[in-house]
C-alpha cells in the first residue's frame, strides 16, 4: 500500500468497549489490505444520557451519531455492536462486512462464585434489558431484578454492593479480558440472547461498496456464517417490529443435517415483561453448497450466494409470522401490524419455570 493513501477512518463510540471493538475490526482490515486505520471518536446520545435504554427509545440511541457521521464524511467505516443496530435501513449507507460472531451468550456476574440456581430467594440482579428481565423473571420469579445503566465496569463495580449479580453480554465481558467475573453461563434454553448478539458490523457508505473503494476489503473480513445466521435472527425482529426496548430473543446456527447437507437453525422466543408467559419456536431450513464453514456459499457463484442468504432471510420472516399468529404481539406487547417481508441482506408458557437446584 503506497504511503501516499490516506488511512481509513473509522468511526467508534468512546467507551472502553466500543474502543476495543473498533481496534479489532481495524487490526483485521490492516491485516487484510495493508492500509492503516485510525480511530474517529463520536459521542452518541446513548452515551450522553441516563435515563433507562427503553425510555431513550432503544438501540437507536447508540447509532444514529455514527450514522450521522458517515453520512457528513467525518468517517469512511462505522463499527457497531450488531444488537445495537437498528434493523430499518438507513438511506445511503450498507452493511459492508459482519466479521466472525464471538460467542453469543448471556452471562450472570454474581458475588461469590453464584450460579443463577444458587442465587438466594430475593436476590438483586441488575440488567437494562427488558429481554433479559423477563427471562430472568421466567427462569426465578422469586428475583428482584433492578432496571440499571452504565458501562461495563460500572456494572460489575454494583455487584456485591447494592447487586447480587448483573447480566451481561459474554462476547463484551471476553472482548474486555474480563471473564474471571463470570459465575455462571446461560444457555438459550434459559436466555435466549439478543438478535445479533456477540457480532459486530461494519457499516459504510453504499456507494463505497465498489471493489475500487471499500467493497474488496470489506469483503475480506465478512464471515458468511455470521452473516447467514444474523440475517435470520434479524428478519425476525424486524418483522415483528420489535427493538431492544421488546422481549425479544433468536439464536441461528449454521450446522450439518443427518445428510450432511448444510442448515441453518434458528429458535426465537418472545415473553412477557412481568415472566408470566413464553412463547418459543424453531425452525430450520437447507442451504446450497457444502456446510464445511460455508466455503462453498462464501466462494462460490453469486447466485449460490444470494440464494443462501434469502433463504436465510425467509426463515426469519416465516418464523416471526408465525409468532404473530401464536400470540406473539399480546404476549410481549408488540405492534400488532400485519406481518412484512424483511428487506436485510415452543410452546406458550402459563407460568415461570423454576430453574434453581433442588
Amino acid at each position: 500500500m503506497s504511503s501516499s493513501t490516506p488511512p481509513l477512518r473509522l468511526g467508534t463510540r468512546g467507551s472502553d468497549l466500543a474502543l476495543t471493538q473498533s481496534t479489532t475490526v481495524a487490526r483485521s482490515l490492516t491485516a487484510a489490505t495493508g492500509r492503516e486505520v485510525e480511530l474517529v471518536r463520536i459521542r452518541t446520545e446513548g452515551d450522553r444520557s441516563t435515563a433507562s435504554l427503553a425510555s431513550l427509545g432503544g438501540t437507536g440511541v447508540f447509532a444514529a451519531a455514527l450514522r450521522e457521521a458517515l453520512l457528513a464524511g467525518e468517517c469512511d467505516i462505522a463499527v457497531h455492536s450488531l444488537k445495537d443496530l437498528p434493523t430499518a435501513p438507513t438511506p445511503g449507507l450498507s452493511i459492508g462486512a459482519l466479521p466472525g460472531r464471538a460467542d453469543h451468550r448471556d452471562v450472570l456476574c454474581a458475588r461469590d462464585g453464584l450460579t443463577l440456581a444458587e442465587l438466594p430467594d430475593g436476590a438483586r440482579v441488575g440488567t437494562g434489558s427488558p429481554r433479559r428481565a423477563a427471562q430472568l423473571r421466567l427462569a426465578r420469579p422469586d428475583l428482584t431484578v433492578v432496571d440499571i445503566r452504565g458501562n461495563v465496569g460500572t456494572r460489575l463495580a454494583r455487584v456485591g454492593t447494592d447487586l447480587d449479580a448483573v447480566v451481561l453480554a459474554r462476547a463484551g465481558l471476553d472482548r474486555l479480558g474480563l471473564l474471571e467475573r463470570v459465575t455462571d453461563a446461560l444457555d438459550t434454553d434459559v436466555m435466549l440472547p439478543a438478535p445479533g448478539q456477540g457480532a459486530l458490523a461494519v457499516e459504510c457508505r453504499t456507494e463505497d461498496l465498489r471493489e475500487d473503494a471499500l467493497g474488496d476489503p470489506l469483503r475480506q473480513i465478512d464471515h458468511v456464517p455470521t452473516r447467514l445466521a444474523v440475517l435470520a435472527e434479524r428478519a425476525v425482529l424486524r418483522t415483528l417490529e420489535a427493538g431492544c426496548a421488546a422481549p425479544v430473543g433468536a439464536h441461528a446456527r449454521l450446522g450439518t443435517g443427518d445428510d450432511g447437507t448444510s442448515v441453518l437453525e434458528l429458535s426465537v422466543g418472545v415473553f412477557a415483561p412481568d415472566g408470566s408467559r413464553e412463547l418459543r419456536r424453531s425452525r430450520g431450513v437447507e442451504l446450497p453448497g457444502h456446510p464445511e464453514r460455508a466455503t462453498v456459499i462464501a466462494r462460490g457463484t453469486a447466485k449460490a450466494q444470494d440464494v443462501a442468504l434469502t433463504l436465510a432471510v425467509d426463515l426469519g420472516v416465516g418464523l416471526a409470522e408465525q409468532l404473530l399468529a401464536d400470540g406473539a404481539a399480546e404476549i410481549a406487547g408488540l405492534p400488532a401490524a400485519e406481518p412484512s417481508r424483511a428487506e436485510e441482506g415452543g410452546t406458550v408458557g402459563p407460568a415461570p419455570r423454576p430453574y434453581r437446584s433442588a
